[in-house]
């Protein structure tokens, strides 16, 4: 999924539920610490006021204890991508 508003949306219902797991996280246009800003503070649903959520390097966010994977891919076709969404 790309992390824009409905990105970010979707996220904030799919990570407490124990039903869907997020996996990858695709957004080639902002980088993670920022990625991570904007899901915490987002202006229209306010704090994530839920498990911390915190960078552990360029390529993956820590949601909790769940690691999601980020990619920063303009194409879906990227190899790497395609096997994590399989």
């Amino acid at each position: 999924m790309w992390f824009g508003r409905i990105g970010r949306l979707v996220a904030r219902v799919a990570l407490p539920r124990d039903d869907v797991e997020l996996v990858v996280v695709n957004d080639p246009f902002i980088y993670v610490e920022y990625m991570t800003y904007m899901f915490k503070y987002d202006s229209v649903h306010g704090a994530w006021k839920h498990h911390e959520l915190k960078v552990k390097d360029d390529q993956t966010l820590l949601f909790g204890e769940k690691l999601v994977t980020i990619f920063g891919s303009m194409y879906i076709s990227h190899s790497s991508f395609l096997k994590l969404m399989l």
